[in-house]
Parts: structure tokens; sequence; C-alpha cells
């Protein structure tokens, strides 16, 4: 069992940053692929990024590459998401997502979700 807790998120200006954190409890963090996602108002949920479990590929779509640069660090249980040169289109709540394996890109292939965090981008 592994439980997600995302923050980080708020309002800036477009062409602005953030950093958005996701905390996962457990000592069984380095075994769990894991990925941020997000849903806007009236539209499906997305992927954004993910990451293999040992950290060493990651995957972004194509709207984010080149402004988005996802991580994560073993000693702190916590997968980050640097958001730069953001954008009105970029509003959502973002969550992020775990399960075991090697780099998931698909969201039905994830168990284990975060509450969410709403990112909102002023143009």
């Amino acid at each position: 069992q592994v439980r997600l807790v995302e923050s980080g998120g708020g309002l800036v200006q477009a062409g602005g940053s953030l950093r958005l954190s996701c905390a996962a409890s457990g000592r069984t963090f380095s075994t769990y692929a894991m990925g941020w996602f997000r849903q806007a108002p009236g539209k499906e949920r997305e992927i954004v990024a993910a990451i293999s479990r040992g950290g060493g590929t990651t995957y972004y779509t194509d709207s984010v590459k080149g402004r988005f640069t996802i991580s994560r660090d073993s000693a702190k249980n916590t997968m980050y998401l640097q958001m730069n040169s953001l954008k009105p289109e970029d509003t959502a709540v973002y969550y992020c997502a775990a399960d075991q394996g090697i780099l998931i890109t698909s969201q039905y292939k994830y168990d284990y979700w975060g509450q969410g965090t709403q990112v909102t981008v002023s143009s």
C-alpha cells in the first residue's frame, strides 16, 4: 500500500514556474514507477510525465517537452515536477500516481493516486 500526497500547486502568471511535489509513504518507494497526470475542467485526465522506478528513464507528453522536468529523490520518498514557462493551457488539477513496474505511462495501470493539487495559470 502506498499513500501519495501532492503539494506545490497554486496560481501563477503565464511564463512563470511552479514545482510540484509528491510525497510517498512506505519503504518500497524505489520499486514503484511514478507519474504525473492532469485533468482540466471538461477534459479527460491525461498523462504529463512519467519516471521509471530507478529514475533513469523519463517520459513527457509532447505539450510539456522542454518546459517540465520530472525527477525523484529516493532518500526523501518524493517525486517532483518542475514546471517552467507555464501557459494558461497548463491549468488543471495535477495528480501523482504510483505502481510497481519499470515505467508506466497509462493511467489505467496505476493503482495508487494522490488527492490532486490545483495549478492555475493566468494570462
